[in-house]
């Protein structure tokens, strides 16, 4: 397993993003709040982290909705994944939506998200007039599961 170093401004006051095991993808982030902030059904909200990254090239983050608060409240994030990119250094922000009928509170401190740091290719296109044919071919949006 690769280790990358990258540098963090961590305005928040809170301890820096963790991985809660040793096999985890993602680090949980906590939300940087002076007080705490209430989503009604179908609301959403822009929630501060505190934190800056200046990620090497080639490097970009994702923030991804934390399993937990999807399943037993209905939070997840309205970009998902969103992406921070290599050349970004304004603080990370996260959209949060609440999805249930229910009011959910955001305390100050609280893991609303992870963030997963990984590699990524840049794309040359080729203009061409035809492609390779597949068996699959133009089938899609659950075509493969009809027989």
């Amino acid at each position: 397993m690769e280790t990358l170093k990258v540098k963090i401004i961590n305005r928040s006051g809170m301890e820096l993003p963790a991985y809660e095991t040793t096999e985890s993808a993602g680090m949980d982030v906590r939300a940087c709040l002076d007080a705490p902030v209430t989503l009604g059904m179908l609301e959403r909200a822009l929630i501060p982290t505190g934190l800056r990254v200046q990620l090497p090239a080639g490097y970009e983050m994702q923030i991804r909705p934390r399993s937990g608060l999807a399943l037993r409240h209905g939070l997840t994030l309205a970009n998902s994944p969103g992406t921070v990119d290599a050349d970004y250094r304004g603080e990370i922000g996260v959209i949060v939506i609440n999805l249930s009928r229910e009011p959910f509170t955001i305390n100050p401190g609280e893991r609303i998200c992870q963030m997963v740091v990984a590699p990524y290719t840049r794309v040359q296109w080729e203009a061409v007039e035809e492609i390779d044919r597949t068996k699959r071919g133009d089938g899609g949006f659950g075509h493969t599961g009809l027989n």
